[in-house]
């Protein structure tokens, strides 16, 4: 992969270029400022651009990006332990955080997500789904532990939970300061609205069956939990069931 550096830091682009190029790949340019990286993609047209979180104004830069390109690289973002440029970097499209220093096997495994999320497959998305911008591949929580990264692609459902929305994943629980309806436009067509309280993820829909009183319930594959669907999204539930 041709892969772009951007970092205020002279010390960190040669320690990044040298990882990069460590595991094979093509650094294809080394810059300072976030200003310089649009002209460069048009020139260049890297597979990926590596970037600081604390670089000035980044999400101005994402939103930047998605206008300027139909398919553009992805973003793999690097930085300190800290809540608020996690948090930014991955509201910004960022396929992966790296803590810095950057070590050779996180930088490993964050291409290797980049490599999956390629321009044939953003295209067939962007179609899909009438979008341009990418949408977040991880959501971010905090928790005892820091802040905890889920991959999107293993979060079963979202639910309101009085100010917070709960996010229940293949690994567990958790709590984030967002709402059910920002989630569900940014993964419309992945997830879906089965009650005023809940998005599933129609990966893991497994049932749709009735219990009593003639209410409807979800079962998921992979775990025991059901969830209610309200009669006002029942026939648009089955709907979706019946185009998958």
């Amino acid at each position: 992969m041709q892969v772009i550096i951007c970092d205020s830091e002279l010390a960190v682009r040669k320690h990044l270029a040298g990882l990069v190029e460590s595991l094979g790949h093509e650094v294809t340019a080394q810059l300072e400022r976030l200003d310089e990286i649009i002209p460069e993609i048009k020139v260049r047209q890297p597979d990926v651009v590596l970037l600081s979180a604390h670089a000035p104004n980044v999400h101005d830069f994402y939103q930047v990006l998605n206008r300027e390109f139909n398919n553009p690289p992805a973003l793999i973002f690097s930085g300190l332990d800290d809540v608020t440029s996690t948090l930014t970097a991955l509201k910004s499209g960022a396929v992966d955080y790296l803590l810095i220093p950057v070590n050779q096997n996180d930088l490993k495994v964050a291409l290797e997500k980049a490599c999956r999320l390629n321009a044939a497959q953003q295209t067939t998305l962007n179609i899909k789904e009438g979008k341009t911008a990418r949408p977040r591949q991880y959501i971010a929580a905090r928790t005892h532990r820091g802040v905890e990264l889920i991959a999107l692609a293993d979060v079963y459902y979202f639910t309101a939970d009085q100010k917070y929305v709960k996010v229940r994943h293949k690994n567990g629980m958790v709590l984030i300061d967002e709402t059910l309806k920002d989630l569900e436009q940014e993964f419309e067509g992945m997830m879906f609205r089965i009650h005023r309280n809940a998005l599933i993820n129609l990966d893991y829909l497994d049932l749709l069956e009735t219990v009593d009183s003639g209410q409807y319930q979800v079962r998921f594959r992979g775990m025991s939990e059901t969830l209610a669907v309200s009669r006002r999204h029942l026939p648009m539930l089955r709907e979706k069931i019946q185009n998958i």
